[in-house]
């Protein structure tokens, strides 16, 4: 690319006339962005061509796809020019035309392609298999509108469309001539034709996929794999009589029910056509792309006698557990196989990562809107369910009947994709025992061998040296810059622990991404916050097993002590972030508690002076690349069992921040890790969970009355406290005396102050918290998504180590 700044100055002035057609000086913000995303996919899409001819050869044309409703990338210039190894150069080059690059990265929108760790995660491993050489393609949607934007209004999530495509993304490209079409409805007719039965589809709905790629470029090399985003649309989107007749509307509603199905992330399934809709999308992208994965496969090789060594594919988490009986009707409808072989080919060719511990939280369809929609997939289904039940032993009946597919009139997704997989993983230590023991203890009895686990994994190019440079640049300079390539290589910042320069160097750090943030707050909600204080965070998805309600209530309590009783502590700013489902009420009452407690600390001069509290909305990837180098304490407090695995967790401790948990999720492998005398660990076991739900012992209620400073704290949601209509925050109330408190906030709250303690007393001696800040990066190297992915490829692809 370019050698150095003036050769890049020229080109991308040269760049400028082609794209625009005017002078430099007289350019837009948005004109120089756009010029400079142009220049870099100029030379980016030939090294795509190059590199997966060259991968292939190397990997005897094998590749890994990778299946998720989500993709988080964030944005992707910076990434890019970082991968590209020209970061340097061209920002340099620049500032030499007055432009500060940091103003041309504001000026892309995040990529609204997720919610939340599912999707964060996905990129992540996107970034190692392009790093480690694995061809791999992601498949997703190309989402019109993200989940959406969050505003705080009067303290309340509101929901606002996402328009993150509202202008053209500049790192993706169409391939029309790649299209597919997809197929709803209509009856399936069997038809014997020479001598052999025929499946045939008839009056079914079309709707054409269209494929767009986005590249993912290795590091420091011209390796390119993408994400291949399938968007809806009709097949005629245009009825010429209705409109001559009058009828406008009518003219265009095909146009209108197909881009319908990648119009929003996750349509709000609290009704019947909301779950239609979400049915639709994943049997859209789950269709399109196993089209496409067949189209270059048939292109690629003359007989299908080998493809289970040629793909190799990854359900992430049910979304795309259609892939299953799909890929079953492609090989028998179209391609002529018999059952027994189209089966044995999709249970080599397929392998499930289950995110999900929740029983009630496991994906079902109705079966009369699977029927419906989906004719041939339900009879597939059918079938796969009924040699599940009935090829096995009388003994194993009874337990096969009990975890089958089709039951109590719903279609079970994580059982197809068990029955129809070769693995099965889990995504940490903690999570895989639970769903071997708990969630899918009979189908781990009925095949033990499919069962493993995958712990997850960050990108740390992304999250700790784009993230944070002021960090990245520390560790360089102690170990030198081998971490980048190898993050196994931070072990060797232990060897530093007790170096006073070394831990001078890392407080400045610290210190840097405070200010950072903090001038952030300042700029966006006028609140100044004491970088010196302890900088509390808790951000994540808003859910009730997360415990933001934990973190509030102990909020609350401290707030009581500083008022009413002169406690003195170490100021504390509590930090929050997080969207609430649409549909879900609790979770969206605990916003709106969180920035009620706000506007009372925040305004009471006495209390104010030693803690903050600030709720940051619309949290993104950008937001996060802010807030974890920033974060001393990381609050990771799931009711332990509920989590699987977590992944901010790691991004968290990659930066310097200091995990306060419970021995949920990774959570675990980190305290493995870092030792018990690095992590502020709180609160019941999963084990002392699941034995108090099986026993019924547990009464939130005696806890709750025996504890003078919780009873009065738990009381301030319906005494006036916040100063709204009494019954504001009764629901939250009700929740944990009248409803038994699911979720062990009450249980675990006096081992939750203690922990809160700990950490006030160890951050006044400086040099014993830094010493342990960066014994957890020191530790952070095997929460890379280079090692899970690793992982990942020993354990069932087989494509770097052959088969």
């Amino acid at each position: 690319m370019f050698l150095d700044k003036e050769a890049f100055k020229k080109e991308y002035k040269d760049r400028f006339k082609e794209i625009t057609g005017e002078i430099f000086e007289e350019s837009t913000l948005e004109d120089r962005y756009i010029v400079l995303t142009s220049l870099i996919m100029k030379y980016v899409a030939p090294y795509m061509a190059e590199s997966h001819s060259k991968m292939n050869k190397e990997n005897n044309g094998k590749r890994v796809y990778y299946f998720s409703m989500e993709f988080l990338i964030g944005k992707l210039l910076m990434m890019n020019l970082m991968n590209l190894g020209v970061l340097d150069i061209v920002s340099e080059g620049l500032i030499d035309l007055g432009i500060d690059i940091n103003e041309l990265e504001a000026v892309e929108k995040d990529a609204g392609l997720g919610n939340g760790g599912l999707g964060r995660l996905a990129a992540c491993f996107m970034d190692s298999l392009a790093f480690l050489n694995i061809p791999s393609v992601g498949m997703g949607i190309r989402y019109r509108y993200g989940l959406f934007e969050q505003k705080i209004i009067d303290g309340h999530q509101v929901e606002l469309p996402d328009k993150w495509l509202q202008r053209e993304y500049r790192w993706e490209i169409k391939k029309t001539s790649k299209s597919e079409i997809v197929k709803f409805y209509g009856h399936i007719k069997l038809e014997e034709i020479h001598g052999k039965l025929q499946v045939i589809h008839e009056n079914y709905e079309p709707v054409a996929a269209i494929p767009y790629d986005i590249p993912i470029i290795d590091y420091d090399s011209k390796d390119v794999n993408y994400l291949r985003l399938w968007s809806a649309e009709s097949v005629d989107d245009f009825d010429l009589a209705s409109f001559n007749r009058g009828n406008y509307l009518n003219a265009v509603k095909n146009k209108a029910a197909a881009e319908a199905i990648t119009h929003v992330l996750y349509p709000n399934d609290s009704n019947y056509e909301g779950r239609l809709l979400r049915l639709k999308q994943q049997y859209f992208f789950v269709s399109a792309g196993l089209k496409g994965i067949i189209r270059r496969y048939k292109t690629n090789n003359e007989t299908f006698n080998e493809i289970e060594k040629k793909i190799q594919i990854q359900i992430n988490d049910t979304h795309p557990s259609l892939v299953i009986p799909e890929l079953m009707r492609i090989l028998m409808d179209e391609e002529g196989f018999e059952w027994k072989e189209s089966w044995d080919k999709v249970t080599e060719i397929c392998a499930y990562t289950n995110h999900t511990i929740l029983p009630e939280a496991l994906e079902t369809w109705p079966v009369d809107m699977m029927k419906n929609l989906l004719p041939r997939i339900y009879m597939i289904i059918d079938e796969i369910n009924r040699r599940f039940i009935e090829e096995c032993t009388a003994e194993e009946r009874k337990v096969r009947i009990e975890n089958s597919i089709l039951r109590d009139g719903v279609v079970h997704m994580a059982n197809l994709a068990i029955i129809g997989s070769k693995s099965v993983n889990g995504v940490a230590k903690l999570h895989t025992e639970i769903i071997i023991k708990e969630t899918f203890k009979g189908l781990y009895q009925i095949y033990p061998w499919k069962f493993n686990s995958k712990t997850n994994g960050v990108s740390h190019r992304r999250f700790l040296m784009k993230a944070n440079p002021y960090l990245g640049n520390m560790i360089s300079g102690a170990i030198g810059e081998g971490w980048k390539k190898n993050a196994e290589k931070l072990q060797e910042l232990e060897a530093h622990c007790g170096k006073e320069d070394c831990l001078e160097k890392l407080y400045q750090a610290k210190r840097k991404n405070k200010e950072r943030l903090a001038a952030y707050v300042e700029k966006t909600m006028g609140i100044h916050l004491d970088v010196d204080s302890i900088f509390d965070v808790h951000v994540k998805r808003i859910h009730e097993y997360k415990r933001q309600l934990l973190n509030v209530i102990h909020i609350m309590y401290l707030y009581d002590k500083i008022k009413h009783e002169d406690m003195v502590i170490v100021p504390r700013t509590f930090i929050f972030a997080g969207k609430a489902a649409p549909g879900y009420y609790m979770a969206k009452k605990i916003i709106q508690l969180i920035n009620s407690l706000a506007e009372i600390v925040n305004q009471d001069r006495k209390v104010s002076q030693y803690m903050k509290v600030i709720f940051l909305e619309n949290f993104n990837v950008s937001l996060g690349e802010l807030i974890y180098p920033a974060a001393d304490v990381s609050e990771q407090i799931s009711t332990a069992g509920k989590e699987a695995s977590g992944t901010g967790n790691m991004k968290f401790m990659m930066n310097g921040a200091l995990t306060l948990g419970t021995l949920d999720g990774a959570n675990v492998e980190i305290a493995e890790r870092v030792g018990m005398d690095n992590i502020f660990i709180f609160g019941l076991k999963s084990e002392e969970v699941l034995a108090h739900q099986k026993r019924q012992d547990y009464c939130s209620y005696d806890d709750y009355h025996s504890n003078p400073d919780l009873r009065k704290t738990i009381n301030h949601f319906v005494d006036g406290f916040f100063r709204y209509d009494i019954g504001e925050f009764k629901e939250i109330y009700d929740s944990l005396i009248t409803h038994n408190d699911t979720y062990f906030v009450i249980k675990d709250f006096e081992s939750y102050k203690e922990a809160q303690k700990r950490i006030e007393t160890t951050y006044q001696d400086r040099r014993l918290w830094f010493s342990m800040t960066l014994k957890n990066i020191a530790k952070s190297g095997y929460f890379s998504s280079d090692r899970a992915i690793l992982d990942y490829d020993r354990d069932i692809w087989h494509i770097k180590g052959g088969n």
